[in-house]
């Protein structure tokens, strides 16, 4: 699986560079090109020497070789890559990649490169979990990034808790992982939708909903990894896609609507997870409605409904999923917007389930499917959960 691939390493300074050694020989054996790249504090704790008689490659450390004077082409270097690994990153260069400080090469690599990136922490576990460590983590999942996540274990300060690298031989299992579901939807185009849809009712105030967009951009980010062309159109988020998809943005229902169908046709998967109002006001103020002693009273009508109108010309080759939030009655519901709307699966969210549903990490899904079968899954992290349900419609087909 890993013949011929082209994996860049990044060693930063931590007492688990040591473990890094054993990651390159691992990933040579198994027939991968990889070069390594260093900062300065990281040779304090492992020699670039080893680093690099394993690799069988130079090992880049400073922009400019102060033996030569040739200059090392971070744009080159990280246009190599099929896929970078920070290992071990540590809480300073976690940093440093979150905020886009590029003093040093590896950094200024990461900043460069177009393929995928994997991040494994190291450090302490007090540092670990610090507020502000876990910001910089969660930016740099926001961006697309892969994180390993530290394990349990003793640390090098004597305490035990979440700190240590993962281990060599996981961290392989994970990049074999990568490159094999990387594969899947090769030629494939998908699209998403994501987040909530707001409804103006004056010049200030709208109605929308608690969706995050976190399981539709997850949806996407996890279709880019497995090879797939994709476009995302999302409501308003604070969150940030990943680069090499397409991203429409829009606001309202309306335009969610227009946008979709319009491009809809030429898709394989549309994947419709998007919190799309159901209800707008029939009139907007352009100006703010100003208070008074009566009641106000705002008069709805129905939004367009996408998942229908999609459904109903839906092209033989195309997969469409829809998704099913609901409080009660869940499989009915779920199971009545399946056959109504021509879904060839969907995804039910139970917003009593603990972990699952709005703004959190994580989700605890079922699908239900055009052939009457369900298949329920555990609490997972809501990139996990998009990976599921991506193997699902590959199965289906």
């Amino acid at each position: 699986m890993l013949s011929g691939k082209n994996i860049l390493i990044g060693v930063t300074g931590s007492i688990a560079a040591y473990k890094t050694a054993l990651l390159v020989r691992l990933l040579v054996k198994e027939g991968a090109n990889v070069k390594v790249m260093m900062t300065k504090s990281a040779t304090e704790f492992i020699t670039p020497l080893t680093l690099s008689t394993l690799s069988k490659h130079p090992v880049f450390i400073d922009f400019v070789n102060d033996s030569s004077g040739s200059w090392n082409n971070h744009v080159d270097t990280a246009l190599w890559a099929d896929l970078m690994v920070i290992a071990p990153a540590s809480a300073t260069t976690m940093s440093k990649m979150a905020n886009g400080l590029s003093d040093n090469f590896l950094v200024t690599t990461y900043l460069s490169a177009k393929c995928p990136v994997m991040v494994c922490p190291a450090m302490d576990v007090d540092m670990y979990q610090h507020p502000s460590t876990k910001k910089n983590i969660d930016a740099l999942a926001s961006f697309g990034n892969i994180i390993i996540n530290a394990a349990h274990g003793e640390l090098a300060s004597g305490l035990v808790g979440e700190g240590r690298m993962a281990e060599p031989e996981d961290i392989l299992k994970e990049i074999t992982a990568f490159f094999l579901h990387s594969q899947k939807l090769k030629g494939k185009k998908v699209l998403v939708t994501a987040g909530p849809t707001l409804e103006r009712i004056d010049a200030v105030r709208y109605i929308s909903n608690h969706s995050s967009g976190k399981m539709g951009y997850a949806l996407a980010e996890q279709a880019v990894r497995m090879g797939a062309e994709v476009c995302l159109i999302s409501g308003p988020t604070h969150l940030h896609p990943n680069a090499n998809l397409k991203l429409v943005k829009v606001e309202s229902a309306k335009q969610m609507f227009d946008a979709t169908v319009a491009i809809a046709n030429g898709y394989d998967i549309i994947i419709m997870a998007a919190a799309v109002a159901d209800y707008t006001p029939k009139s907007v103020s352009n100006q703010k409605l100003k208070k008074s002693d009566e009641d106000l009273t705002i008069e709805l009508v129905r939004t367009q409904d996408i998942l229908a109108t999609i459904g109903a010309s839906k092209k033989f080759h195309q997969t469409l999923i829809g998704f099913a939030m609901e409080t009660h009655n869940e499989e009915k519901f779920a199971q009545e917007k399946l056959q109504k709307k021509h879904l060839d699966f969907i995804v039910l969210n139970k917003l009593n389930d603990e972990g699952a549903g709005f703004k959190g990490d994580t989700n605890k899904i079922s699908i239900f499917d055009k052939n009457n079968n369900v298949r329920n899954f555990e609490l997972k992290s809501k990139q996990e959960a998009a990976l599921d349900i991506l193997n699902y419609a590959i199965e289906l087909k």
